[in-house]
């Protein structure tokens, strides 16, 4: 995926919607979404369609094997994304596994060995259409995701106004996409929730889409 960050606004308006914040002597603290500020952490990512959200999550994927790190994508059900758009975002297809779960418990338990496993920098579980989790797996992924220092990403399809997965989640987020010419994109997440770093900022970027898209 070609990415670009917003560069129009002034300095600190720019700051603040791409999630940056200031550090000891003013110095910008690492970017917020991105797998050094997500390691470790059970993030949310939400959208009422699955386009903004993919996006968001490959953007992860990408980073992580530009590193030299492994990342994972767990689907539930038949919905997923599409390979070749992935391709052409840069997502190396071949060394992406991707687990095709049945239903959400199957899902979970893939999620619990991939993360057990520590082998990766980013699992992401998309768990389709709003979905509650229960404390006890909420806990014990989230327990895992520390542990391993892996980045889990769980993408839910819901509106804005829809609960979260779980009152455990570290990090939520909502997606947008919007077209700004004939293939350029501008994708947004606004955080909601940051046990951290506190809600409300934001980050943006611009990316190509797939040749043929209209």
């Amino acid at each position: 995926m070609e990415t670009q960050e917003l560069s129009s606004a002034p300095l600190p308006q720019l700051m603040s919607r791409l999630g940056i914040l200031l550090g000891p002597a003013g110095t910008p603290a690492p970017r917020a979404w991105a797998l050094e500020a997500l390691a470790g952490r059970f993030a949310e990512l939400s959208s009422p369609a699955a386009g903004a959200t993919l996006t968001a999550a490959m953007a992860l994927v990408r980073e992580a094997q530009l590193r030299g790190e492994a990342a994972a994508w767990i689907a539930r059900g038949e919905s997923t994304f599409y390979p070749p758009d992935a391709a052409a975002w840069g997502v190396d297809l071949a060394a992406l596994p991707v687990v095709r779960a049945r239903d959400a418990r199957a899902a979970l338990r893939a999620a619990d060995h991939l993360l057990r496993s520590g082998g990766f920098a980013v699992v992401v579980l998309d768990l389709g259409h709003q979905y509650a989790m229960r404390v006890a797996v909420q806990s014990r992924l989230g327990g895992l995701a520390k542990r391993h220092r892996t980045a889990l990403l769980c993408l839910t399809r819901k509106g804005t106004d829809a609960p979260s997965i779980g009152s455990l989640v570290s990090i939520r987020g909502e997606a947008s996409v919007a077209r700004t010419d004939f293939d350029r994109f501008a994708w947004e997440i606004h955080v909601i929730k940051d046990k951290r770093r506190g809600p409300g900022w934001h980050h943006a970027a611009l990316c190509r889409g797939p040749e043929g898209l209209s």
